[in-house]
């Protein structure tokens, strides 16, 4: 598997706008509520309205690659976007669904999602897939100084190893922070 970035808070700002004036709202909103929410691609697209809490701001579901429960609140950013694709599809039953002939009445597919996040990050320079959405959040928490504890918790991941893997923390990080605090 390739390695992919996790993007910055401006660079989330920045593909956010490249995906909603170059390929459209559908996928700006998918990176807006990816970013915000930090689930797996699998999960937010199999996402359905009736799965969504907004007067309670939550989200319940079982993780499809782990089987965890997860349960998350909808933050405002997330909400609007939901609400907004509702109030503007009111017949859909996805999250993100399609409207073309050909997969009517489906979720937008991984392939596509992938395809165009790819072509997006590389105008910005950017090796962006899927899975920068989820690590781009855990990155900028960790950047923001939440422990690394809570960003596992968050990203449901079963230790903190793999979370500090996960956020690029290398042997060679920790090796210099003793020439880094020298007391």
């Amino acid at each position: 598997m390739n390695a992919v970035d996790a993007a910055n808070k401006a660079e989330i700002a920045m593909m956010h706008a490249v995906l909603n004036n170059k390929f459209g709202s559908l996928y700006a909103d998918i990176w807006k509520v990816g970013v915000n929410l930090s689930l797996r691609i699998s999960d937010l697209l199999t996402l359905k309205y009736t799965d969504l809490n907004l007067d309670e701001r939550s989200l319940k579901l079982t993780e499809a690659k782990t089987g965890k429960l997860k349960t998350i609140r909808l933050n405002s950013a997330a909400i609007i976007v939901i609400a907004r694709r509702q109030q503007e599809n009111p017949a859909d039953a996805w999250l993100f669904q399609v409207h073309s002939n050909r997969a009517k009445d489906k979720p937008v597919s991984r392939v596509s999602v992938s395809r165009v996040f790819k072509d997006a990050g590389e105008l910005l320079g950017l090796t962006i897939n899927t899975h920068s959405m989820r690590k781009s959040r855990g990155m900028a928490m960790y950047q923001d100084g939440v422990p690394v504890e809570k960003i596992a918790r968050v990203l449901n991941h079963a230790n903190t190893t793999s979370t500090l893997r996960y956020l690029g923390i290398t042997q060679e990080d920790v090796l210099k922070t003793y020439d880094d605090y020298e007391l």
